[in-house]
């Protein structure tokens, strides 16, 4: 958990101010949940490994006897019936299960906020970071994981980030994989782990992994690394270029894909949409097309998401479509540049020792009430420090106050380019 410099929170509250406006622009509404949930909620099976690293807050009136007696049965989760959201999906799925009556049929929303997850402190994991979600309930057509792509894509060109592609997969396509190796079904989401590794480790090293495992027999293990080698990252021609299609391709999740790939070109053709087969996102409760950013000069991924369609039903017990995309906003903030800001609306006023505290601020008042944004500061033996880190907070021009200063047309503002 981190404090933030105000330079650091500026450049922050840019991204966000960028990131809120195209979201906006697209036909997401913001919404605000409470940063605890149930205890119950996230410890669903909905949040995957998360829930593990979810903080709880402990019961009230608990007292000794019952925290020793918790303790000694290695019952420690009965001590808490809260916690700190781990992300912003489970309380979404929640906020629309209770509000299902009062929202529009198809609900777009965003979601902005921080959350919390007991990692271990290193660079790039945190404790406190912000989600940046959009999400669409109620629309189970790729139409609406077409606007996700399509609306997360603008708002990292808002942000100035470039040269990024998006990958594509589908659940289906994975279950039908490790289906065909004769994998398990109760040790599907440990196979896919491994398959996610595949870009590091290769085709025969995801086969000797699993096979270490327990998950795919020996004999299996020449054709399961043959048909993850067999397949390009891009490969868009799957069912066009053979005859035969590879038994473990779910063929009505590959058209699925298709679609969305030919609406994003339509619609946003410089956006780059590449089907991966070994995208797999981490999430359990994913159950259809997922998505992830890539930017092909860093080794981890800028955010993504999926279709969860069966999460809401749990709390609501109807199912409803889903699906949403995340942007990582703690990589993406250290990414982008911001704009120069120090512009002549922002100005600093340098004051004289003897100018009255009633004078200097109804000048203050009176640029403000102008537009302007406005610091006062004392003139110090060093100016040229003084100047140096008002242009470094944003300020862009400056003028100096006496006591015989009585109004804002008196002042003579100069850059602070021009520094004395």
């Amino acid at each position: 958990m981190r404090d933030f410099l105000p330079a650091d929170k500026a450049k922050r509250e840019h991204a966000l101010a960028v990131i809120r406006r195209t979201y906006a622009a697209h036909g997401f509404d913001e919404i605000e949940t409470p940063v605890m949930e149930d205890a119950s909620r996230l410890h669903s099976g909905l949040g995957g490994d998360n829930e593990k690293l979810a903080f709880g807050v402990l019961r009230r009136g608990l007292d000794a006897d019952a925290v020793a007696r918790a303790a000694a049965s290695g019952d420690l989760g009965s001590l808490t019936d809260l916690g700190l959201r781990f992300d912003l999906t489970v309380p979404l799925a929640r906020f629309y299960a209770t509000h299902r009556a009062e929202l529009p049929a198809v609900f777009k929303s965003i979601q902005i906020a921080p959350v919390w997850r007991a990692e271990r402190p290193q660079k790039g994991r945190y404790r406190q970071f912000v989600q940046c979600d959009i999400d669409i309930i109620g629309d189970a057509s790729p139409l609406a994981d077409v606007e996700l792509i399509t609306a997360t894509a603008a708002t990292l060109a808002a942000l100035g980030l470039t040269g990024l592609r998006i990958r594509i997969n589908h659940r289906a396509i994975l279950r039908k994989l490790v289906e065909t190796w004769a994998i398990a079904h109760n040790d599907y989401e440990r196979a896919l782990i491994t398959i996610d590794k595949e870009d590091k480790i290769g085709a025969d090293g995801v086969a000797a992994e699993l096979v270490e495992l327990g998950l795919l027999d020996v004999s299996a293990a020449p054709a399961a690394a043959a048909d993850l080698a067999g397949l390009p990252n891009d490969g868009w021609g799957l069912l066009d270029a053979r005859a035969t299609v590879p038994p473990w391709l779910e063929k009505d999740a590959y058209e699925q894909l298709v679609a969305i790939r030919d609406a994003v070109a339509q619609a946003a053709p410089d956006v780059p949409l590449v089907f991966s087969h070994n995208l797999v996102r981490g999430m359990g409760y994913y159950t259809g097309p997922i998505f992830e950013i890539e930017h092909p000069e860093l080794g981890y991924s800028l955010g993504g998401g999926g279709r969860y369609d069966g999460m809401i039903g749990r709390f609501l017990g109807t199912d409803v479509p889903a699906t949403g995309f995340s942007i990582g906003f703690e990589r993406i903030v250290d990414l982008i540049e911001v704009p120069e800001h120090g512009e002549s609306d922002s100005v600093v006023l340098v004051h004289d020792a003897d100018a009255t505290p009633g004078a200097l601020i109804a000048v203050k008042t009176e640029l403000v009430a102008r537009g302007k944004r406005v610091r006062l500061e004392r003139r110090t033996k060093n100016v040229k420090a003084l100047l140096e880190r008002a242009a470094e907070s944003g300020y862009g021009a400056f003028a100096f106050v006496t006591a015989a200063t009585a109004s804002a047309d008196q002042l003579e503002f100069k850059p602070l380019t021009e520094r004395h």
